[in-house]
């Protein structure tokens, strides 16, 4: 809803009433077709029709922007009586200020603060109704220094009230110390799990380093094995090469023939050959 064209002082030009409850705009908003609105007021118009209220064509509320800016200064500079007007209040401001003064305003009427009291009085007298208020407050004049009614004063025990309020405060002690330790446990619980979490995956690394380990052991047994093997077959080999050698030195250079005994080395036989 807009702000009510009596309120205002002077003429108010047509342009700045809102489309759907021909008020004074507040907190305007404008379509395409450039006719302006409350922003509450097409906000709730568009949940049952997408059309503008004034020519009818179609309307989204994706389409509603801010109001042009040479109307929303004519707007801001109209003159408004106070909301309090009938309560007493003369002021006549324009309206970018009359929110700020009406949250000031001396006419408006406040609750009294004081618990156990329901007075309703006008801002501007509530300092006058505080000081007579049944329900306001004091130090305790005995000096245990708690709040007390004006009207409890003489039913006021300080020991008693001192020992409810240690009470209380013991109580919120317990209390707090109760949701700490709920809270340090549940701690130390997520703290567990997550250590037995993770001790799991490290133990489930652990298995699997040994498994590798053993495997590359297996490996270089074997390479091993392969490597005597090796160096056994090139040992042969080489003593049979250096029997050939001295077998083609006892060769005589000169060819003759002739029959000659020879005896291996490893397997001590002899046999004769003929030297051509």
């Amino acid at each position: 809803m807009g702000f009510d064209i009596e309120r205002f002082v002077g003429t108010v030009n047509e342009g700045l009433l809102c489309c759907v409850c021909r008020d004074v705009l507040e907190d305007p908003l404008q379509a395409p077709c450039e006719h302006a609105y409350c922003s509450t007021c097409i906000h709730g118009w568009l949940v049952h029709d997408r059309i503008c209220p004034e020519d009818r064509q179609p309307l989204n509320i994706t389409q509603l922007r801010p109001l042009f800016r040479y109307m929303k200064n004519d707007l801001d500079r109209l003159q408004i009586r106070c909301i309090n007007a009938q309560h007493g209040c003369t002021v006549v401001c324009e309206l970018e200020n009359i929110s700020k003064h009406e949250r000031e305003c001396g006419f408006v009427t406040v609750c009294c603060p004081n618990m156990g009291c329901s007075t309703i009085v006008e801002r501007r007298n509530l300092d006058v109704h505080l000081n007579v208020c049944d329900f306001r407050c004091k130090e305790c004049p005995r000096g245990c220094g708690m709040q007390i009614l004006n009207h409890d004063d003489a039913e006021h025990n300080c020991i008693a009230e001192l020992r409810t309020e240690v009470e209380l405060l013991r109580a919120e002690m317990i209390c707090k110390l109760e949701d700490q330790r709920r809270e340090m446990e549940s701690r130390l619980d997520s703290q567990r799990r997550h250590m037995v979490q993770r001790e799991g995956l490290l133990q489930a690394e652990v298995d699997d380093l040994k498994g590798q380990v053993t495997r590359i052991m297996q490996e270089m047994r074997s390479l091993m094995e392969m490597e005597r093997q090796r160096r056994q077959d090139l040992e042969r080999a080489e003593l049979e090469k250096r029997e050939l050698i001295e077998l083609i030195k006892g060769i005589p250079r000169e060819g003759s023939e002739g029959i000659k005994s020879v005896t291996c080395s490893r397997c001590k036989r002899s046999e004769r050959i003929t030297i051509i």
